[in-house]
């Protein structure tokens, strides 16, 4: 998990959850779950990006859209 410039946006926005999770907690259990769901973002968006790479590959054939495999399409490079 690198740290990614869109990653200050999700610390200022957990920041924000923070001090309105504050009244009704105290500020420590509040940084508790603001840490947890840091991480637990940081993991989603990790799971999904490795999932997405899986399924592009090489990447996708712009006629068909299927996936490229051995830097051909199988569909549109029959010859």
């Amino acid at each position: 998990m690198k740290f990614e410039r869109r990653d200050i946006i999700l610390i200022a926005g957990l920041i924000l959850v923070m001090l309105g999770l504050s009244p009704f907690s105290g500020i420590v259990y509040a940084a508790i779950i603001v840490i947890g769901l840091f991480f637990g973002i940081k993991i989603f968006v990790a799971k999904k990006n490795q999932s997405i790479q899986q399924d592009v590959g090489e990447g996708i054939c712009m006629e068909c859209g299927s996936k490229i495999i051995d830097k051909k399409c199988p569909n549109c490079d029959e010859s």
